[in-house]
């Protein structure tokens, strides 16, 4: 808070040096040095005592009064100027009121915020959520209480010992601050936590965005897109924090210590911590009032019970929060940077040459046992064949790791783009209204499809946005109709493929012949020679099929 103590000045004679030919005392010294003291606080002024008595009190019968104890200041600077004529006097008024006034417009400023911060986060709460707490006896009061802010919102000229304040203006600038605030809390939140934490980002943008929806109704704020890019520092950089923070994770905490599950679609982290990556290092997050979270101290709690829930494992949800939040850029950056830095490092270096070593490990010839043999015979079979490779010292750990974090790159782009593909759909079944993309009527018998169909599009012509801007609009706002059209239409989902890319791209790191194997005897295909990356492959699928002992470890 500013400060709410003021030095009063008196009347100049009294801080003039005393002149009198007489021994000075300790009385003159305190005339002299009084100037230095902290005279008179605020909190005993009258005016302010009413206005901060209104402002504590939430009272919303008397919130849209608080300007009126503000109007005592007039009274006394009038007294001063035509009563008492003394202008040290005036002086001391506009002192007092500059300070007052400052005081009040930073408290407004916050109770306003805080007010649609909190009606925000209760309007987002899940409903079914607070159904549970209702019938679990919990009774979850978040609404705040309807106050009279709007009254006060549109305050443009308030009098104010002759000068005309706009007082919508000094309270926008503060909550613009206020929302700045709150954005940048959102990300640094983020940037405190592992890529579980997308979820909640995604949700604290989405309440910080309807609070400032709310907002604008009575304030001229900056723009939303405008005042996230700032805080994402996305202003001129192709990709922002979030971005970055998502590619960290994936680099030093995803990648390397989670575990696909093929059932639940999800990836885990593994149980067993191993020190394949140094430590995770992540700045913890600013502590800032309750208001600048959710919206008050319950629904933080709320909130974070509910997405409390997505923290122990990465699945459908976070890949759709990443693609909302990071877009087709940061995605493109993403993928760029796991192929060029993690791919291609792991296939043409220590994949390469666990490859070259356990290839000349493997049995010239291994040809398919006789049933006969019966399951522990076969079993007997392979591990005598394999021992080699079943005994090499980093199969558990180092070349299980390399081929999970290699595995873990493609899935990810391979998940993102499935999460993609339905964000698209999503899209165009919402923009198809207005692109004269109707769906096929239902026709009884002996009627025609043709008919119906033209009545819809007649019905929905109305809706058709390049039409109606090639109609009513300019030429330069009918090619940006046409062009947006066109990007609707053209989207990856309609055809196109960014995982085929993918493993193209993966395919060219393939450029040594160990991957290739030499060419066949026979001229067609080998049979029972091991001279192949698949063969390889399904010895390496035998061990780790084989039970760890109860000193031995896996990566998993």
């Amino acid at each position: 808070l500013p400060k709410t103590n003021r030095t009063v000045r008196s009347p100049p004679s009294i801080f003039q040096k005393c002149t009198v030919r007489h021994q000075h005392n300790e009385e003159c010294s305190d005339l002299i040095t009084m100037e230095k003291r902290i005279q008179f606080p605020i909190e005993m002024s009258m005016p302010w005592i009413l206005t901060d008595h209104i402002l504590r009190t939430k009272e919303p019968s008397m919130m849209e009064y608080v300007l009126y104890p503000l109007d005592l200041y007039n009274d006394s600077a009038l007294y001063a100027l035509t009563i008492f004529r003394k202008q040290f006097l005036y002086d001391e008024v506009e002192a007092e009121v500059n300070l007052c006034f400052d005081q009040f417009v930073y408290k407004l400023s916050e109770q306003v915020f805080a007010h649609y911060k909190q009606l925000a986060g209760s309007i987002y709460l899940d409903k079914r959520f607070r159904v549970e707490c209702e019938v679990l006896g919990f009774n979850f009061q978040s609404y705040p209480r309807n106050n009279r802010y709007e009254t006060l919102l549109k305050q443009r000229h308030v009098q104010l010992l002759g000068r005309s304040i706009d007082l919508n203006k000094l309270i926008t600038q503060r909550i613009n601050a206020d929302m700045q605030k709150s954005l940048e809390l959102a990300i640094c939140r983020f940037e405190a936590s592992d890529i579980t934490g997308v979820v909640e980002l995604e949700a604290l943008l989405s309440v910080n965005k309807l609070c400032h929806k709310l907002l604008s109704k009575w304030l001229a704020l900056d723009d939303f897109d405008a005042m996230l890019k700032e805080a994402n520092h996305n202003v001129l950089a192709p990709y922002g924090r979030i971005t970055l923070h998502v590619f960290v994770e994936l680099n030093y905490d995803f990648l390397a210590n989670y575990c696909y599950n093929a059932a639940t679609n999800r990836f885990v982290r593994n149980k067993l911590q191993i020190a394949f990556s140094g430590p995770i290092t992540r700045e913890k997050a600013p502590v800032m009032s309750h208001y600048y979270l959710w919206g008050s101290k319950p629904l933080n709690a709320a909130y974070s019970t509910q997405y409390s829930q997505y923290n122990g494992f990465v699945g459908a949800p976070h890949f759709h929060a990443i693609c909302r939040l990071l877009g087709y850029q940061g995605i493109a950056v993403v993928m760029e940077i796991i192929l060029k830095d993690i791919v291609k490092p792991l296939v043409q270096g220590n994949l390469l040459q666990f490859t070259k070593t356990l290839m000349s490990a493997m049995p010239k010839c291994c040809k398919l046992p006789l049933c006969d043999y019966g399951s522990p015979g076969v079993l007997s079979y392979y591990q005598a064949h394999l021992v080699d490779i079943v005994q090499y010292p980093d199969a558990k750990t180092e070349l299980f790791q390399s081929f999970r974090e290699m595995g873990n790159s493609l899935l990810f782009c391979l998940l993102i783009e499935q999460a993609l593909s339905q964000e698209e759909v999503c899209d165009l079944l919402h923009a198809a209204p207005f692109q004269n993309i109707l769906p096929r009527p239902f026709c009884k018998d002996g009627e025609k499809p043709e008919s119906k169909q033209k009545r819809l599009e007649a019905k929905y012509a109305s809706l058709q946005i390049v039409p109606n801007v090639e109609k009513l609009g300019t030429a330069k706002q009918a090619m940006i109709a046409r062009e947006g059209d066109l990007l609707t239409r053209e989207r990856l989902c309609c055809g196109l493929s960014i995982f085929e890319v993918i493993l193209g791209r993966v395919k060219s790191f393939l450029d040594d012949p160990i991957w290739m194997g030499p060419p066949p005897i026979n001229g067609v295909m080998n049979i029972d020679e091991c001279s192949e990356f698949h063969r390889l492959w399904s010895a390496l699928q035998f061990v780790y099929c084989i039970p760890v002992a109860g000193t031995e470890y896996m990566v998993e």
